[in-house]
């Protein structure tokens, strides 16, 4: 299987560069089961479209403004992106640097506040940054700039802060959104709950085991940087109860996906507590714990493409994305959503 076998064609002008006026009014495509006509719907319709039994399992990460505009000593411009702490201090930490020219061994950065960061190893897309003093959440909270994707072309505002992140964010750590989540608001969150729809949450703190490209010609060959995330003791024991009542479990989002079937035990329970999964989902995967997932549209030859392609179906995937572009969807982090059946 190759990573080309992912490919597609997105025009420009469909890559949503700002969100929806509202958060439930992106649209939903729905796959059915078992390769029907496809829906055009609504994120506002889902109470309706929802099994009654249903245990919905949401991310609750908080995104960080983890991205750091600075100056070589030569004065050009360096962009941090901080995807995770190496130490409690916060004094080292794994970055994604651009360019990556001016962010070699040895280079030092100057960043707001007179805070320096000495660039002290570098692996593959990575960089090892030593700061002068700890960056931590009050030093980004002051002068940090939300972490938009390269797709979107603009700066970020003052709305990004508010509006690339969930309305149930709680947990510091993200260095991108989980995306599917941008689209529910407190009152739709509401009406799935009249409607007696269990919900609990899970963290995944999203990184670039998410977002990194794929570089590898054949789709098993990529492998996934480490992501750490953590299962609450309430949200494993209705994981755990709903499974074994055989209602269906709904993740909202890959990240959902991805916490939950790494953290289901061989003893078919899930398991609760922190970890780390670097667990890539290909066609082929057996899904333990997933029936249904929400989730936006992906970028060509991605990991999450792959991941949806393994839960409903490599054609299906692509038939949807082909009807997705004839429709005027909008698309990516900004953009429309998907739900899907395996």
């Amino acid at each position: 299987m190759k990573t080309r076998d992912f490919s597609f064609e997105i025009p420009s002008e469909l890559i949503a560069q700002q969100p929806a006026p509202r958060r439930e009014q992106a649209r939903l495509l729905c796959l059915p089961r078992g390769g029907g006509p496809l829906r055009d719907r609504h994120v506002f319709d889902l109470p309706e479209l929802l099994p009654a039994d249903a245990l919905m399992v949401f991310n609750n990460t908080r995104v960080r403004p983890c991205r750091l505009l600075g100056r070589s000593a030569s004065g050009a411009q360096v962009e941090l992106l901080l995807l995770q702490a190496c130490d409690r201090l916060g004094l080292e930490w794994s970055v994604m640097a651009g360019p990556a020219r001016r962010a070699r061994p040895g280079a030092v950065i100057e960043l707001p506040d007179a805070l320096n960061g000495e660039v002290i190893a570098r692996e593959q897309e990575i960089q090892h940054v030593r700061f002068s003093r700890a960056v931590d959440e009050r030093y980004l909270e002051a002068h940090g700039h939300v972490p938009l994707p390269p797709y979107i072309r603009r700066g970020d505002t003052s709305a990004d802060r508010q509006r690339y992140q969930t309305v149930f964010a709680e947990r510091y750590g993200s260095a991108a959104a989980p995306t599917a989540g941008l689209h529910f608001t407190p009152q739709l969150l509401q009406r799935i709950d009249q409607r007696g729809i269990e919900r609990c949450f899970v963290t995944l703190h999203v990184g670039l085991g998410t977002f990194g490209p794929m570089r590898s010609e054949n789709v098993v060959e990529h492998r996934m940087h480490r992501e750490r995330y953590s299962v609450p003791a309430a949200s494993a024991a209705a994981v755990t109860r709903a499974k074994r009542a055989g209602r269906p479990i709904i993740a909202v989002g890959t990240t959902s996906v991805r916490t939950l079937e790494s953290a289901w035990s061989s003893s078919a329970e899930l398991a609760a507590g922190d970890g780390e999964t670097g667990l890539f989902i290909y066609p082929g995967f057996r899904f333990q714990v997933v029936d249904e997932m929400i989730t936006n549209f992906h970028t060509p030859e991605s990991s999450l493409l792959v991941m949806v392609a393994a839960f409903a179906g490599r054609e299906a995937i692509l038939r949807a994305y082909r009807h997705a572009v004839g429709e005027r969807y909008r698309f990516f982090s900004y953009g429309d959503a998907m739900y899907l059946h395996q």
